[in-house]
């Protein structure tokens, strides 16, 4: 295939915030459609820190091959409280112009986007990639990564069962969610939780939790598995109260950064790939300050600000679900 002409001459491509399964396979996009079109690419390594300290790399298809099955990072990531200043940002504009940057592509979450959008002040074309696990991107439906570590928890925690079955235990497993539970209640869901505890419920502890394993037992188990997001309580805390309250003996696991790691999904993969291009299709045809959105399975994008101004809460029909298939 010929390779199309552009304007656009050079951009940048960097991952920061959080590490997500499908980040790879969104750098590798972005470079093999840039490169399709004409375009070179920068890879901007560790974050924001990167693009104010010049720490560069020039990637080409050879660079990033072999990387779409690989989790993590090539660029490496990290978060930068130096970009949240005026001084930090106008150091990472004069990078972008010693580098000859015309436009960057920023993969992360909502501070990934909204360090874009403060660069985008200052005159620099920038596009957002949504990867985070925690899938608490509002304007999207999906988020790169969130597929992959579900699947995660879901191969720990069938593994856990089987051991808290064997023993009549209760199991509660702590996954990641600081202030968003979706990852929580569709893990909670997939493993047919007995209870399950997100940020965003307003239910008490009785109703949430206790009284979900005292129907349970009342309907003949004799083992419980408790899935709590991070955000919405301490795993030993959660544990010592399950302990006062109906004299059970649970163990608790901590999933932590596992969840993170691995091999992305077919879904991550793809959907990483689709970003990627759509990122650099919008940068090429001369946009700035979007976002790249899978809504109802169409691809788009829109305004940072439109983009970072909605709000996205738990799935109804999901709690709705949920609420017949625990405790029973």
């Amino acid at each position: 295939m010929t390779k199309q002409k552009n304007a656009v001459r050079r951009i940048g491509v960097l991952t920061s915030g959080g590490d997500a399964p499908g980040m790879n396979a969104a750098v590798r996009a972005v470079v093999r459609s840039a490169i399709f079109r004409g375009i070179e690419v920068i890879g901007i390594r560790r974050g924001w820190n990167g693009l104010i300290n010049g720490d560069i790399v020039k990637l080409d298809e050879k660079s990033v091959a072999h990387t779409i099955n690989r989790g993590g990072t090539m660029l490496y990531t990290a978060r930068s409280a130096e970009f949240m200043t005026q001084e930090g940002q106008l150091k990472a504009v004069a990078t972008c112009k010693l580098l000859g940057l015309e436009g960057i592509v920023a993969i992360g979450g909502d501070g990934t986007f909204r360090g874009a959008r403060a660069l985008s002040k200052h005159g620099i074309s920038v596009v957002g990639i949504p990867a985070t696990i925690d899938n608490d991107i509002a304007c999207t439906n999906y988020c790169i990564g969130f597929d992959t570590a579900a699947n995660t928890a879901i191969e720990c925690i069938d593994k856990l069962r089987d051991t808290m079955q064997s023993h009549e235990r209760c199991s509660i497993v702590e996954v990641m969610g600081r202030n968003a539970g979706h990852l929580a209640l569709y893990v909670g869901l997939a493993v047919g939780a007995t209870a399950v505890m997100v940020p965003e419920s307003t239910e008490d502890f009785e109703t949430e939790v206790i009284e979900k394993i005292r129907n349970a037992r009342l309907n003949g188990f004799t083992h419980y598995m408790v899935v709590v997001a991070e955000g919405a309580g301490n795993a030993m805390e959660v544990s010592q109260r399950i302990r006062d309250e109906i004299a059970l003996d649970p163990r608790v696991t901590v999933l932590g950064h596992i969840q993170r790691g691995g091999i992305p999904t077919a879904r991550d993969r793809v959907t990483a790939t689709r970003m990627g291009y759509r990122a650099v299709d919008i940068l090429a045809n001369g946009g700035t300050n979007r976002i790249v959105a899978l809504r109802n399975s169409v691809m788009c994008d829109i305004d940072i600000d439109e983009g970072l101004a909605e709000h996205k809460g738990i799935d109804q029909e999901e709690t709705t679900v949920l609420e017949a298939m625990t405790g029973v």
